[in-house]
């Protein structure tokens, strides 16, 4: 097959599931299946024409994984590529694998399938054997038909092997998988399936997508985010062509209308009367408070020697503190679902990466059993965390549920920014000591971040809050992971403050955590290589001792051709422009996937204004499914933190956002991408981790040292406006 005639039956598969197959599954019974996780049938089946269906609780948030999860399986069953169809995310049909999120779509969920797969493919082999007459040893596998080896005509297809009906074995955790040097699909670059319907716009994304008599809806925000509902007039919008009704459960108030255009106009023309509110810090002050807040509990990750005698014995100390603000997730495209609840019974189509956990938060909303509620993965408008994705569901399925009819929700610009839940600040004060020879002694940190509480059932969606549903608070994740520093330092101390956030409601935002404490620490360390005289990549790969960590920071060096000296630079000039590297590491959460990356940087020394020239990117993620795919994954990363980076901080009052629009909330223009380049280390023999979120991780400190590189001052608070840089330069000449 060539690569023409491939995108051509690729993007007949994308199409098929993307517009026909939701909405045929939800008006009609979910498909018949094993939904325990023990058994094969739960994640595969195999039609007699040889086609494989692929049940998987992870969805592909425009990541590539439909491509990647189905080349590993494809893989393990011996099948062609193209016989392969994926249903993501359907709570009817597809085990709950956990949200997809924290790059654990390929390690976690891709593993099951593969054993899935394996073991089907060993369970087809024995009764292949019965059916030839020849030991299983005799058998070979090509394009799904067993034959024997050496007696081709003795063969039987997989599809005749399950006609009978499905493969009815359990699952076998220690099955031999395939030997990687057999691979003939892991490891390649398959064209990603859902791109050429894309190109075409033939694919089917959440907001194309529609169920016969549907209402759309908009929901109205209150003018303070604490505000109560007063009063609403009805009859300011009844002269609206298309307008039907206004809903409200307590604080919960939309309007529902037969087109989209009448919605949005009503949503506009309502007159209400909200209460007033003003329960937000002063944003002038929000590191400030945040480190006065509450501690809910704190934890020590990391304590080696005795820090604190050996910061008072140094020849040489350093303090610093670095702060990330507080940010929204910023999908380019607004929030969307379809819900119809009826008969005490809700089918929702929604872009969430948590179907199932979504699943149960819904239902109590709406007052029902999670066995009422059914959720089906479409392909939304970007995600890179829990952004306002799950807000719209639940907007929807609660207005569907008020209004008697399946309804139509699409946030607004507005809505996106100024309602979706953000990323919390951070706050870390480092401490740092050197001897007479310019060698680390002792390393202090204490870190200030979001406490979790609760889990993700108890997120508190809007819908839930507004229309009087109790929850119990903000579920952030894992944010004091990579805290400690992946070096080995004689004495180290690294303490953590969970602190009770009593600001904007907060979730996951890309590498939660990690970005901000990587941040913090690789930025240090280049100002203790700094102190010392040392070149930065020498000064880490001095104290650190992981050898695939050393490869991944050599590598990143090797690529962008590293001048061996520290910073800054000495031939810096005095121009209006200035140029600058650095340099910085990453073990994500200490324990898989290692980054090296090399940011370079201009400075306008009259402007303030920081562009990233070109980055280079090493990326060891052991084993690599679909090296295009991977790189893109790197390359996505690389850019979107960048934005985070030099950009974005959310803007508010005391009652509310008020950056709402992209002048107020700006992002990277295409312009401004630099030229990236990638390396991967492939590691075919090893675990396959995951690559969404680990090359984020790095850009924040790689700029920060690549800017101080360039005109010798530090950056230590994200974003890196043109006003900080100026400011910064200001104090550095006084």
């Amino acid at each position: 097959m060539d690569r023409r005639e491939f995108l051509k039956q690729s993007g007949m598969l994308v199409v098929g599931f993307s517009l026909s197959g939701p909405l045929t599954q939800a008006l009609g019974a979910a498909p018949a299946k094993s939904m325990n996780k023990e058994e094969v049938d739960a994640w595969l089946a195999i039609a007699r024409d040889g086609t494989v269906t692929v049940y998987s609780g992870k969805v592909d948030l425009g990541t590539g994984t439909k491509t990647a999860l189905a080349q590993m399986v494809a893989e393990e069953l011996d099948v062609p590529f193209v016989k392969i169809n994926m249903v993501m995310g359907d709570t009817a049909t597809t085990i709950d694998q956990g949200q997809t999120a924290g790059s654990l779509t390929i390690p976690v969920g891709g593993t099951q399938l593969r054993r899935a797969a394996a073991t089907a493919r060993q369970a087809l082999l024995e009764q292949a054997a019965k059916k030839l007459g020849a030991a299983p040893g005799e058998l070979t596998v090509q394009d799904g038909v067993v034959s024997v080896r050496g007696d081709a005509a003795r063969s039987v297809s997989y599809g005749e092997l399950v006609s009978a009906g499905g493969l009815m074995t359990r699952v076998d955790p220690k099955v031999p998988l395939k030997n990687p040097a057999e691979h003939k699909l892991v490891g390649k670059s398959i064209p990603r399936v859902d791109i050429p319907a894309k190109v075409t716009g033939e694919f089917t994304y959440m907001h194309d997508f529609r169920v016969p008599g549907m209402l759309h809806a908009r929901v109205i925000r209150p003018a303070a985010i604490g505000a109560k509902l007063v009063s609403y007039d009805e009859a300011s919008v009844r002269d609206i062509p298309g307008f039907v009704k206004v809903v409200r459960k307590q604080d919960f108030l939309a309007v529902v209308a037969r087109n989209e255009w009448a919605a949005v106009q009503a949503a506009r023309r309502l007159k209400v009367n909200w209460s007033q509110w003003q329960g937000l810090p002063d944003q002038k002050r929000v590191y400030d408070e945040w480190r006065k807040l509450p501690v809910a509990y704190e934890h020590t990750p990391l304590k080696v020697g005795d820090a604190g005698k050996a910061l008072g014995q140094a020849a040489k100390k350093l303090k610093a503190t670095y702060e990330f603000a507080i940010q929204s997730h910023a999908s380019m495209g607004p929030a969307c679902a379809v819900a119809d609840f009826r008969d005490g019974r809700c089918t929702i189509w929604s872009p969430s990466q948590a179907t199932h956990s979504l699943q149960s938060e819904v239902a109590s909303v709406l007052g029902v059993q999670k066995a009422n509620v059914r959720l089906m993965y479409l392909d939304g408008s970007g995600c890179y965390g829990r952004n306002g994705h799950e807000d719209c569901t639940a907007d929807a399925a609660l207005v569907s549920m008020l209004a008697g009819a399946p309804v139509r929700v699409q946030w607004m610009r507005e809505d996106e920014l100024g309602w979706d839940p953000k990323s919390p600040p951070t706050v870390v004060d480092l401490e740092g000591g050197l001897d007479a020879n310019g060698n680390v002694t002792a390393w202090r940190s204490e870190f200030f971040i979001a406490q979790r509480v609760g889990t993700l059932d108890d997120f508190p969606l809007l819908a839930a809050t507004s229309s009087g549903v109790p929850r119990k608070g903000n579920y952030t994740g894992f944010l004091d992971n990579n805290a400690e520093p992946p070096y080995a330092f004689p004495n180290a101390l690294t303490e953590v403050r969970r602190v009770n956030n009593n600001g904007l409601r907060t979730s996951h935002l890309r590498t939660p955590g990690r970005m901000q404490n990587t941040f913090a620490n690789e930025a240090f360390i280049d100002e203790l290589a700094a102190a010392a005289g040392a070149d930065p990549l020498r000064f880490r790969l001095k104290y650190l001792t992981d050898p695939r960590g050393q490869t991944a920071l050599a590598s990143a060096a090797r690529l962008a051709h590293w001048d061996t000296r520290p910073s800054p630079n000495p031939g810096r000039g005095s121009g209006d422009i200035a140029r600058g590297r650095g340099i910085a590491y990453v073990k994500y959460n200490n324990k898989i996937t290692y980054v090296g990356l090399v940011a370079e940087v201009e400075v306008n020394r009259k402007t303030g204004k920081i562009r990233v020239t070109r980055a280079w990117c090493s990326h060891d993620c052991g084993q690599v499914i679909n090296p295009d795919g991977t790189i893109n994954q790197i390359e996505g990363g690389i850019v979107q933190t960048i934005s985070r980076t030099l950009l974005e901080e959310v803007r508010f009052d005391r009652s509310r956002v008020t950056s709402t629009d992209w002048n107020s909330y700006p992002i990277l223009r295409f312009s401004d991408v630099p030229e990236i380049h990638v390396e991967l280390i492939n590691r075919p023999e090893e675990t396959p981790w995951g690559a969404g979120e680990m090359s984020a991780t790095v850009v924040p400190a790689a700029i920060s040292n690549a800017v101080y590189d360039a005109i010798g001052v530090r950056l230590r608070s994200v974003p890196f406006t043109p006003d900080k840089v100026l400011e910064q330069m200001r104090l550095q000449r006084a």
